[in-house]
């Protein structure tokens, strides 16, 4: 069947609280109204902006998937629209790999316009939104609409949900230094970093009692510790979460690691295939998290589940859920304690629902 080659999509997003429990609602219709598709989604406890992105990334996903050759996207977002239209600039750290992530998305279009409207005229995603926060939250709404001539046709089945959270913060990670496998502990920030995370982790759906995947590290274990206190959940060590070993370069900042091996340097930044010398590449690194991501989903199936490790581990674990290529460990930033999420469904495909979210540590 071929698809519409023009759709509209109204998408929108709320948060109460701001930062609070947010969700996101959007609509899919053809140049007549009809419409074609609706996605709404909880968040768990995120700002206003960052679940008035989730709603734009859904209601891409959906343009997609009835097979539109071009978008025009009404948000009652200014900033949104603003950002996405190249105006403004994006300085919210937690905003770019959304921002990021849209773009990716818009780019399988033809043309993509954007659109400020005012909330009367968003009222159907606004209505989307709320009802996700009001009724499920935790559970995507995905559905196509009763009268349109496109089913949805993505992922089907219960996913294992994996909500990914960095580890807090060390010593070494407040001097930029290079943290692979020696095993540093947290800081009293740090450990503040993981209570945080910990008390949010303990209000979002589906929390309670879900098992705690952690990296060996100490400073993993740790934030994992902090959150099955407050969960409940079991507490399960994976060495296929573990950071990246960095070899030589353990303990040097990224200078100092570049002086030492220039030519290695340089190389590693481009190449995922690419070690530090006596330690390993990124694409080993992969090789490894996606087996230990097969061994969850076998283990834990249509589950909810905590993974605590650390940058490179999340990253690609995201990178899997996206698809992506290496380019995605290079241009994506981690913050310290930050929550990342992604489903894997059983029919092979998965789902980004969130990145980088450290909204809870109130900065």
């Amino acid at each position: 069947m071929t698809g519409p080659r023009e759709v509209i999509v109204e998408a929108d997003g709320g948060s109460r609280g701001n930062p609070g429990p947010a969700g996101y609602g959007a609509v899919v219709r053809a140049e007549d109204g009809t419409v074609l598709a609706e996605r709404s989604g909880f968040l768990g406890d995120t700002t206003n902006n960052v679940a008035e992105y989730q709603g734009l990334i859904a209601g891409l996903r959906a343009a997609a998937d009835v097979g539109a050759g071009s978008v025009e996207a009404r948000l009652d977002s200014k900033l949104v629209v603003e950002q996405m239209s190249g105006r403004w600039k994006i300085k919210n750290e937690q905003l770019r790999p959304l921002a990021l992530q849209a773009r990716d998305l818009a780019a399988q279009f033809e043309t993509v316009r954007y659109e400020w409207v005012p909330r009367a005229r968003n009222a159907h995603a606004d209505r989307l939104a709320n009802e996700a926060m009001d009724g499920a939250p935790g559970q995507d709404q995905s559905t196509a609409a009763p009268n349109s001539p496109v089913r949805w046709t993505g992922a089907t089945g219960e996913p294992t949900r994996m909500l990914l959270l960095r580890h807090g913060q060390t010593e070494r990670s407040a001097q930029r230094r290079y943290s692979g496998r020696d095993d540093v502990r947290l800081t009293a920030i740090g450990e503040q970093q993981a209570l945080l995370a910990a008390k949010r982790l303990s209000t979002m759906e589906g929390l309670p009692g879900a098992p705690v995947i952690t990296s060996p590290l100490s400073r993993a274990k740790q934030t994992a510790q902090a959150v099955a206190d407050a969960t409940g959940g079991e507490l399960v060590v994976h060495h296929g979460f573990i950071e990246t070993d960095f070899g030589s370069w353990e303990g040097l900042t990224f200078p100092e690691a570049a002086e030492r091996d220039p030519e290695v340097h340089r190389q590693w930044l481009g190449d995922s295939s690419v070690p530090t010398p006596g330690g390993e590449s990124f694409d080993a690194v992969l090789h490894r998290v996606r087996k230990g991501a097969d061994e969850l989903i076998a283990r834990y199936p249509s589950s909810t589940l905590v993974v605590v490790s650390h940058v490179t581990p999340i990253k690609q674990l995201l990178r899997l859920g996206l698809g992506a290529g290496p380019s995605l460990l290079y241009r994506l930033h981690l913050d310290l304690a930050s929550l990342s999420i992604v489903e894997f469904y059983p029919d092979g495909l998965a789902s980004v629902r969130l990145v980088n979210d450290s909204s809870h540590l109130g900065s």
